[in-house]
């Protein structure tokens, strides 16, 4: 995460936009492949023609519009609004070299200089004008092939302002608010990078060379204690964050531009016949129905958190079969390229975790 995730309104992090390629990130919606790579870690011209701008600018009706383009990619030009954080940013491919990500200037992006790269955990400053350029960086296939970079995706569930813990059979599922507040700090002051649900499809895939500091922030259930407790922690230190969403229970729109809600399924998050959770015990047919019905409810499709953990091969194909393309299981370790899209590890945050714990965990 770049220092400007720790700035209250504005951060310094211009040059970002959203995509006119939508939110999903879908492998569909990257642009295609150019016949040539450029030099590994070299921006590609690209700017977009003034006129282009002009006309995107003149189409919209928002007085904090801002119209950007891309250097370093054959993406069309697009609207942002000034002061939001951002949509997903296009990811675009090229024979013969891997996508390094969006920089917030030329000399960032030939450096791939984490500290300023951007993506949809940052917010747009377009200055005093009204356009921005943002800067893509790319490697060789043989140096990111070099890299040793595992991503944590890490795993809440409720939380307590006591120190003590809580009287409960599954204490250890509460993490104490104070120690949260600690990680959160620790990943903003570090610099870590948030990358989307998009960019760790495209990571796993190996179409994107992400940093070595990054990391994805999950919460299970949506309980009480996560908006009352946890998600004032993220405002403050402009940390992204994903809730996995229980949609039978809840269905009220995101707390924060800072929190992700994603699928834990709409009705599956109980036992079914044999005691296990019903994504091992309902058919691939239902499952995907339920998925669906959880998918239309949060307007997004990208990725869900198995129940209990609890999942199988039927699982996994009613996932698919309802146009996910990720899930998350309770099994622990670190997503690296290669890994199985519906089975991916997290790590788990239990209770009394403090910060020397914490840094352990990250890898």
């Amino acid at each position: 995460m770049s220092p400007s995730r720790r700035a209250p309104a504005r951060p310094l992090l211009a040059l970002v936009v959203v995509t006119a390629l939508g939110l999903s990130g879908c492998a569909a919606d990257r642009v295609p492949p150019e016949p040539t790579a450029p030099a590994a870690s070299a921006a590609v011209p690209g700017e977009a023609a003034p006129d282009a701008l002009e006309a995107l600018l003149a189409s919209s009706g928002d007085p904090a519009a801002c119209a950007v383009s891309f250097d370093g990619a054959d993406a069309p030009p697009v609207l942002q609004s000034d002061g939001s954080l951002f949509a997903e940013l296009p990811l675009p491919r090229r024979e013969g070299a891997v996508f390094a990500g969006w920089y917030s200037d030329p000399e960032a992006a030939a450096r791939r200089d984490a500290a300023a790269r951007v993506n949809i955990a940052d917010a747009v400053a377009c200055g005093d004008g009204d356009r921005l350029v943002l800067h893509g960086a790319w490697a060789t296939p043989e140096e990111a092939a070099g890299l040793d970079v595992g991503v944590p995706i890490l795993m809440y569930h409720q939380f307590t302002d006591r120190p003590e813990g809580v009287d409960d059979p599954l204490r250890l599922n509460w993490a104490y608010a104070g120690d949260f507040e600690a990680h959160m700090a620790y990943l903003a002051d570090e610099g870590y990078y948030l990358p989307s649900w998009s960019e760790l499809s495209a990571f796993i895939d190996g179409e994107l060379v992400l940093p070595e500091k990054s990391a994805i922030v999950t919460d299970d259930d949506a309980h009480s204690s996560w908006f009352d407790l946890a998600v004032p922690v993220l405002d403050a230190h402009h940390v992204l964050a994903t809730s996995f969403v229980i949609t039978k229970w809840r269905s009220e729109e995101t707390p924060s531009p800072y929190v992700l809600q994603r699928s834990h399924t709409h009705d599956m998050h109980d036992p079914g016949a044999d005691g296990r959770g019903r994504m091992v015990n309902w058919t691939a047919e239902e499952i995907a129905a339920d998925l669906r019905t959880s998918a239309d409810v949060l307007g997004a499709s990208e990725v869900i958190a198995y129940p209990f953990g609890h999942y199988d091969e039927r699982s996994k194909r009613g996932v698919a079969d309802a146009g996910f393309d990720m899930a998350v299981t309770i099994e622990p370790g670190l997503v690296r390229p290669g890994a199985d899209k519906l089975a991916l590890p997290r790590v788990r945050i239990d209770y009394g975790m403090g910060l020397e714990a914490f840094v352990a965990s990250l890898g």
